[in-house]
């Protein structure tokens, strides 16, 4: 008996992944791509995004690369009309950029705004200007927000980033409400610590600290005693992206080795 063929999970779509330039927005974007997606790699650096299109490109992936700033209104408003202009649709939505918040209390005003700018707001207003074209995906539009293990249990290290990935998780589940009435589905990843460029910041701005002692009392939190990968998040997203979870929307999805399972 001849094996049905199985066609790629995302054949046909189009994906928007912010910070695709490294890290887990570049596994998503390879992975994303290798399941057929025509894939837009954001990134404020646009040196990174433009290597994360030669790496799908070489895999026989479709993707185009964009230096986005996410904390500009204008810059987002214009990408969204160029996509537009260029696809007419939207079928993904993946709100991944972020960046670790300052420790402790002692914060200048201008660093508790950053967090919230890059972490919050910009996947709220990245996701009002992708709704007109995500509309028009005849039910297949996917929102996906990357939060963290600390927007719902809480991080020791920096409130201020705390505060805005538990924000997240509330703004997801309330613009899956929102947005349900449209067939687009809205969910959010919740990553533990994972191997990824980004990682040794969340521990070397903390005063009066060792970052590795911080980083091994951290590991022993984790049951599965070890970090997670790029990879490992990237097929979540694939699992919220596509059809795979078509009845799943409003969830905080944990991605932790365990961490909160405690």
């Amino acid at each position: 008996m001849t094996e049905r063929a199985i066609m790629p999970r995302l054949a046909g779509r189009v994906a928007v992944i912010t910070a695709a330039g490294s890290g887990m927005g570049r596994a998503s974007a390879r992975l994303f791509a290798a399941e057929g997606a025509d894939v837009i790699v954001t990134d404020l650096d646009e040196t990174a995004a433009n290597e994360t299109v030669e790496l799908i490109s070489t895999e026989g992936g479709s993707a185009k690369a964009r230096r986005l700033d996410v904390t500009d209104l204008g810059c987002i408003a214009q990408t969204f009309r160029e996509i537009e202009r260029e696809h007419g649709v939207l079928h993904v939505l993946f709100n991944h950029a972020g960046l670790p918040g300052p420790p402790g209390l002692d914060v200048t005003e201008a660093d508790f705004d950053k967090t919230i700018a890059v972490n919050l707001k910009s996947g709220f207003f990245m996701t009002s200007f992708a709704t007109p074209l995500l509309r028009k995906a005849e039910g297949k539009g996917s929102v996906i927000f990357t939060s963290s293990i600390g927007g719902i249990a809480g991080s020791h290290l920096s409130p201020v980033y705390s505060a805005a990935k538990g924000g997240v998780v509330v703004m997801m589940k309330s613009l899956a409400l929102h947005l349900s009435h449209d067939a687009i589905r809205v969910n959010a990843i919740c990553p533990g610590p994972i191997d990824t460029p980004m990682f040794p910041a969340f521990f070397s701005s903390q005063p009066n600290a060792d970052p590795q002692e911080l980083v091994e009392r951290l590991m022993t939190t984790i049951p599965m005693g070890r970090r997670g990968l790029p990879q490992e998040i990237a097929s979540a997203a694939l699992f919220l992206a596509s059809d795979d979870s078509s009845f799943v929307t409003g969830v905080a999805l944990p991605v932790d080795g365990g961490f909160l399972a405690r």
